[in-house]
């Protein structure tokens, strides 16, 4: 039993190593750079150990701006984006002639570069010279006043960001749930069936708890996703998302290492540190929830 063991520990170790080195030692090391004020990355220097890079961030407007819009996305965009990939994936579950086409089709967006997708979203939306874009011509077809979703209106921005945001992530979620819905046991639906249950109890009571734990996945990767969010924002708004307004906690993590106000990585750690705060209780209250609502 004992070799066992030391064989298998054997097998994971090149695993912990890459672990250790690659995340939970920069982990440990970001932790104790939050500490540190007036760290100096080049000299490896600091002048004092508190917590004044926590409350200098609590404090900085950027800071709270980016606070702001990254929930307002994360509660949008996750179960927006999930609903919606639902909704299709059973769609295509019923399709059985064309479904893997049309899989196909829908997981298109998810290996399509960021950036090249968000230079589409620039010209269905962004106001030039030469064109209001194409939703705007929508929205003065049927009466209403163009608007710049991409350098008009802050909710026409977050609006813009959002419907991005959704078609991105939701080919992937659309491929998961298809999936899971195949698997689920045929029998359950004929004996449902028989007994004249109805398409919507058959739903609630049969398939949405067959499916739950890819929905909890989806979950809890799409609100891990969200709260990363940062190349969305900037192949729409552009790299000086402060200036936009737009920017998001990742964005801000990123100006104040390499950006424009860059040069402060105690600032840096200490938004990262809050980051992972927030991400691992939320993750926590899921998995709370879960236990009720998960069926294994």
């Amino acid at each position: 039993m004992e070799k066992r063991s030391l064989k298998a520990w054997l097998y994971l170790l090149p695993a912990i190593l890459f672990l250790g080195a690659f995340m939970v030692y920069p982990l440990i090391d970001v932790f104790i750079y939050s500490f540190e004020e007036g760290y100096n990355s080049a000299a490896q220097t600091f002048f004092g150990v508190g917590s004044y890079n926590y409350s200098y961030v609590l404090r900085d407007p950027y800071f709270l701006q980016a606070l702001k819009n990254t929930f307002i996305l994360v509660i949008i965009t996750v179960p927006l984006s999930t609903g919606i990939a639902l909704m299709i994936s059973l769609g295509l579950n019923s399709i059985k002639p064309l479904k893997n086409l049309y899989q196909t089709v829908y997981f298109l967006p998810y290996v399509t570069n960021t950036l090249a997708v968000g230079l589409v979203f620039m010209i269905l939306f962004k106001k030039t010279p030469y064109s209001d874009g194409m939703i705007n011509l929508l929205i003065n077809w049927f009466g209403g006043e163009s608007v710049d979703f991409i350098d008009g209106p802050y909710w026409a921005k977050m609006f813009t960001l959002c419907v991005y945001t959704v078609w991105v992530v939701m080919p992937f979620k659309v491929l998961i749930l298809t999936s899971a819905l195949a698997s689920v046991n045929q029998e359950y639906y004929s004996a449902a069936q028989i007994d004249g249950t109805s398409r919507f109890r058959i739903f609630r009571r049969i398939t949405l708890p067959m499916i739950s734990p890819t929905m909890f996945y989806l979950i809890i990767t799409g609100f891990i996703g969200a709260f990363k969010a940062y190349s969305d924002a900037v192949a729409l708004f552009g790299t000086d998302l402060n200036a936009a307004g737009m920017n998001t906690l990742v964005g801000y993590i990123y100006d104040m290492l390499y950006g424009n106000s860059g040069g402060y990585p105690s600032y840096a750690s200490a938004a990262a540190i809050i980051l992972f705060a927030i991400v691992l209780t939320i993750t926590c209250i899921n998995l709370m929830v879960s236990k009720k609502h998960v069926h294994y």
